[in-house]
């Protein structure tokens, strides 16, 4: 007879009392922040509820959030929780509009939400994660480099009175060094493990049988093959030439780094030879047959075919040069004939073959993971034809002219796939991570992937309920082989990595900023950039408004506007530069441009135009142009600026919007914050005073001064700009230069 749990905050007999799961929740609770790492199907959910309803119970009126990083996978969690816990539930999601998120959140004990959403409701100060006793980092190994996740956990335990974290992975990568870094960045002192040898899991895991099917390529694909091969074997030829790569043995990653040793070189150098920029061309040539080989070996006619005429409309020197090429656009004319004659890749009769004799008999259910949308497309086509029902799954973007499904598609595609409407769900990698499909008997996999964590994740798609199989298609002599083995070698050093148990990792305490910190207004379009969360880090109090000049206003005079290094370059090509720097002297007496990052010369334009670009600003403009290495280094900039600006306290600043006035009394502000030195605090007493705009304006310089705040000088130039004579256009313009 099966045991439940009992708890005052979960529902009775709806969660199995499973010995593991219960120390798993026990040791999180005793041992504070800690990353658990399970196969999937095991119930890691179940662990984070446990520990959930024990952190509610503990911290009356304290709330859990639960962070996931789709959609869909959000939106599950809800549901999970409310399934087992008597607490309410909600979602948050960018697809809910944000007053009803605020809404929401103070109403709702429990959240699930995708972290970009709460992030970007932080930032723009709708709420705080002071009142939440514990946060749920699910698929908790993306927590690197500028994921939200990094942000949240440092927001998080800054700002929380009863912090913990808990984050839950089945694959936290083969690299030692990033498991050490999720733990630090997720401010982990704890790695618990748990594999499908452990005495205590053996009865809940259903075994996983994969099969690799070997398929041969046909030989319409292979003289297509033969071409493309030629075609960039004389380019690499050409770069050996040119001294730039040492053989022509090389694959896309060695591409990439000899791009990046090239853009270097030109951003060295004063004149830069002509070789680079032909190296540039021929590198972003080679790199497009790689891509168009791999679609032609893994994928098939149709996806190749979709991408070759994507290409023929890029208007680059890169794409022009293969387009001339006699061998390339002979490639292009074969892929044609074989898509007019109904060519595919032999792996997808292959597929065909599958998927009707496993929904032959008793019922089945079964999931296809491919790549690309165009596959995609491709395979569902071909169900259509042959009887299959199968449904598409992919993500919410749009692409090639197909749009993306919404969160709602998503949902009903998953909900009918589960109660049986469909036997073959077709899926991108959107299905990856954490959805909850139950009793699927195989997962085929259309190609490899050379991630040990993406395998992992497919596979864990399969064996919930009972025997679980699955199939990896493969392409022989192909980079298929390669990426399969690659991720099986992955796979195989993150094991050794976590073998053992159990991995303690010594996580440094966040600093906490000192003292009150500046104030300024963030543009609303920075939302997303990461200055905006060191800002918070390094104690910046900031309001987002859509601001009409520049990216970060300091005071009433100064304006900054934050450029990325190739943000500038491409402001250059478009001409916005001079027209953004027009704008912002025109507004502001102060104002400065920040360029970050440190590969400004390592782009296609020529480094000449670059530094004319910067004369012309500091120059011609007289805007100040510094320098910053990263994110980091231009939130610490803006904070010392606005320091400098900001000694005698918080500014009292008219904002500068796009925004127009729509009432009569923001309006009247509108007007009285024009006046000099008049931000919205002293609008308003103004407005107060004297009534209306017209008494404001007739006030005496006396009369001004009777208001708070409003001094001799301040009142003075308020009446001599009101009095003085209109003389039409200053004679003295900036001379710009573009």
């Amino acid at each position: 007879m099966a045991r439940y749990i009992e708890h005052p905050l979960i529902k009775p007999e709806k969660i199995e009392a499973r010995t593991y799961q219960q120390l798993l929740a026990a040791d999180v609770i005793r041992k504070g922040n800690s990353m658990i790492v399970a196969p999937t199907a095991l119930g890691k959910t179940v662990v984070a509820v446990l520990v959930a309803a024990e952190r509610l119970r503990k911290y009356r009126g304290s709330k859990v959030l639960i962070l996931s990083p789709s959609k869909p996978l959000a939106i599950q969690h809800e549901e999970s929780f409310r399934e087992f816990m008597l607490a309410t539930c909600t979602s948050l999601t960018g697809s809910i509009k944000p007053e009803e998120r605020k809404e929401r959140w103070i109403k709702s004990q429990i959240i699930s939400a995708t972290p970009q959403t709460v992030e970007s409701d932080i930032l723009a100060g709708r709420y705080d994660l002071r009142d939440v006793s514990l946060i749920v980092f699910d698929e908790c190994h993306r927590a690197v480099g500028s994921y939200s996740y990094v942000f949240l956990a440092s927001n998080y335990i800054q700002n929380a009175r009863h912090p913990l974290i808990l984050g839950l992975t089945a694959s936290p990568g083969a690299d030692e060094d990033k498991i050490k870094t999720v733990c630090e960045n997720l401010f982990m002192n704890e790695v618990v493990v748990k594999t499908e040898g452990d005495p205590d899991v053996r009865p809940y895991l259903k075994p996983i049988k994969i099969e690799w099917v070997k398929v041969r390529m046909t030989q319409e694909l292979e003289d297509i093959r033969e071409l493309l091969r030629k075609v960039l074997k004389n380019r690499l030829k050409m770069l050996k030439n040119l001294g730039v790569i040492d053989t022509i043995s090389v694959g896309k990653k060695d591409l990439l780094k000899a791009r990046g040793r090239v853009q270097n070189r030109i951003a060295r150098s004063t004149s830069p030879p002509r070789a680079c920029y032909r190296a540039i061309s021929l590198l972003a040539s080679c790199i497009n047959v790689e891509h168009a080989l791999e679609l032609l070996e893994t994928q098939g006619i149709r996806p190749l075919h979709q991408y070759l005429l994507r290409l023929k409309e890029k208007k680059t020197k890169a794409a022009k040069g293969l387009l001339a090429d006699p061998d390339f656009t002979r490639a292009m004319h074969l892929t044609r004939r074989a898509m007019m004659s109904g060519v595919e890749h032999p792996k997808l009769d292959r597929l065909m073959e599958i998927l009707k004799r496993e929904l032959k008999g008793d019922e089945a259910r079964i999931i296809v993971f491919t790549q690309f949308r165009d596959t995609l497309e491709e395979i569902y086509q071909r169900c259509k034809r042959e009887g299959i029902n199968a449904v598409k799954f992919y993500g919410q973007n749009s692409r090639s002219g197909e749009k993306g499904l919404t969160q709602k598609q998503q949902r009903d595609i998953i909900k009918s796939f589960r109660m049986g409407n469909h036997d073959v769900l077709l899926s991108t990698s959107v299905a990856e991570e954490g959805i909850d499909i139950p009793s699927v008997d195989l997962v085929v996999m259309y190609e490899p992937v050379p991630s040990e964590i993406r395998m992992i994740q497919r596979r864990g798609r399969t064996g919930r309920k009972r025997k679980g199989r699955m199939v990896v298609l493969i392409t022989e002599k192909t980079r298929d082989e390669a990426y399969y083995y690659s991720s099986i070698r992955k796979e195989r050093s993150m094991k050794e990595n976590l073998r053992g148990g159990s991995v303690n990792v010594e996580v440094n305490p966040i600093m906490e900023p000192s003292g009150e910190g500046p104030f300024i207004y963030a543009d609303s379009r920075e939302v997303n950039s990461r200055v905006l969360r060191e800002l918070k880090k390094i104690g910046v109090d900031f309001e987002l408004k859509p601001l009409a000049v520049g990216d970060y206003q300091i005071s009433e005079d100064t304006i900054i506007e934050r450029k990325t290094t190739q943000d500038f370059i491409g402001s250059i090509i478009d001409k916005r530069l001079y027209k953004q720097a027009r704008e912002m002297v025109k507004n502001f007496k102060r104002p400065v441009m920040i360029i970050e990052g440190d590969d400004l010369y390592s782009g296609f334009i020529n480094p000449d135009a670059v530094r004319g670009a910067l004369a012309a600003v500091a120059v011609d403009f007289g805007i100040p142009v510094i320098p910053t290495r990263s994110a980091e280094d231009t939130a610490a900039m803006i904070r010392r600026i606005a320091i400098r600006e900001q000694r005698e306290g918080r500014p009292d600043m008219r904002v500068r919007t796009d925004k127009k006035p729509l009432t009569l009394r923001e309006k009247q502000l509108f007007i009285v914050e024009s006046l000099p030195n008049i931000g919205s605090k002293y609008a308003e007493r103004l407005l107060e005073a004297f009534g209306s705009v017209e008494g404001v304006m007739n006030a005496s310089e006396k009369e001004l001064r009777s208001v708070e705040g409003i001094g001799a000088k301040r009142a003075s130039e308020i009446r001599r700009v009101i009095e003085a004579e209109f003389k039409g256009p200053d004679e003295a313009t900036y001379k710009f230069k573009e």
